[in-house]
């Protein structure tokens, strides 16, 4: 039978294969990487998981998806040596074009850019830090599209424009949180195709005078005094933001409300910020309260009930449309929810001792690459990890998972 990934076969067959001779001979690269995303999608998280899989599976394995296994399947050994020296960013730059070429975005979906790190890949002995890869997620559609390895949480600013050059974002709104709220970013974001939402954080210097204050401090201090000055007025932000969205939510005994405000950069009031950012056109100021209940509450917590209050900032080329920029923002953090804390459920990824060379690196693209299989399966409504407990258990559920369009 053909191999019914012929599009894996593709985008993966020619990596760079950095094993010897006689082990290129024994075993094909993709047949090794296609008995691992088996492994991964059925449950397996190390490499002694993924040579048992394919013990039981052998016969399976030849017929179904038409692996040549000539010398049997590979030992534990072969599988960490090949995760090992597998050169990471060749892996994931055919993870990216394969995800793409799967996946058509929608028009005006946002994507996150977020970083996460893998706890317990640090090596002690050696002074190896634990790895942090920064994703980027497309909020919409639940799919990572590519990710990026960092030194460190610091250093996200320098992988972003790399991860970022490896994604079709037109027509896409890209959001980041306060760490990369960088000029240079957001102009790359632009020369791409798409628009930009960034969380305003508190060291961004610049003078201006938009004629109402003069403040020789931050660009965070600035943008948040104006808002305190227009709350302070008469009607307050409703009355001079007309560009003004309120949702209210209630879940997990937790009510609460937030407000977006929506604040058109023009040259006139803003003239330095709109020179420094790239085709800034809105401010937005987003005003939350949040109060711990029981019951859903008959009334929304007010500023006065609330137990928690919070104001945050943000800086964007969209125009002043407080319900999708709201929308934006409020997507965003679906990256901390839907990816990362998936990944350490689902995948027990924080857990993973797996460390050796590139090992953890290629690890981590293989669990988001089985990740974006199971999320394409729209009918099964059970979590992922019973997802990956169905698919060892029913090899034609397996088949259907490879196969999802």
């Amino acid at each position: 039978m053909d191999n019914p990934l012929p599009s894996f076969a593709l985008y993966f067959g020619d990596l760079p294969d950095p094993r010897r001779d006689n082990g290129q001979l024994r075993h094909a690269l993709v047949d090794i990487l296609a008995i691992a995303l088996c492994a991964m999608l059925s449950g397996a998280e190390s490499f002694v998981a993924m040579e048992e899989y394919g013990l039981s599976k052998q016969v399976w394995l030849r017929e179904r998806l038409g692996l040549h296994l000539v010398h049997g399947i590979p030992s534990h050994d072969t599988f960490a040596r090949l995760f090992a020296r597998l050169a990471p960013q060749a892996f994931e730059a055919s993870f990216a074009a394969w995800t793409q070429a799967l996946h058509t975005l929608t028009q005006g979906e946002v994507i996150a850019l977020d970083g996460k790190s893998v706890r317990r890949s640090f090596d002690t002995a050696t002074g190896q830090a634990a790895l942090h890869l920064v994703s980027a997620w497309a909020t919409e559609n639940r799919l990572v599209l590519g990710q990026q390895a960092v030194a460190t949480k610091s250093n996200e600013m320098t992988a972003v424009p790399a991860l970022l050059e490896r994604l079709d974002i037109r027509g896409c709104v890209v959001t980041t949180d306060a760490l990369n709220t960088q000029k240079n970013i957001a102009a790359q974001i632009l020369s791409q195709g798409g628009d930009y939402v960034l969380a305003l954080k508190g060291n961004h210097g610049l003078l201006y005078n938009h004629g109402l204050l003069y403040n020789h401090g931050l660009l965070y201090d600035d943008v948040r005094e104006f808002f305190d000055w227009m709350s302070q007025r008469r009607g307050g932000l409703a009355a001079l933001c007309p560009a003004n969205h309120l949702s209210r939510d209630w879940g997990h005994g937790r009510a609460e409300v937030r407000a977006c405000f929506c604040l058109p950069v023009t040259d006139t009031d803003w003239p330095q910020a709109r020179q420094q950012w790239p085709q800034l056109r809105t401010l937005v100021c987003i005003q939350s309260a949040r109060r711990e209940t029981g019951p859903e509450p008959e009334v929304a917590p007010s500023a006065q009930s609330a137990t928690a209050r919070e104001r945050r900032f943000y800086l964007s080329s969209l125009n002043a449309d407080a319900p999708r920029l709201a929308a934006a923002v409020r997507s965003h953090w679906g990256i901390e929810n839907r990816l990362h804390w998936v990944l350490d459920v689902a995948f027990d990824e924080d857990a993973s001792r797996i460390r050796n060379n590139h090992a953890a690196r290629n690890m981590a693209t293989l669990r988001r690459l089985a990740l974006n299989l199971l999320r394409k399966d729209t009918q099964h409504r059970r979590g992922l990890k019973t997802r990956r407990h169905r698919a060892g258990w029913d090899e034609d559920y397996l088949l259907k998972i490879l196969c999802a369009p």
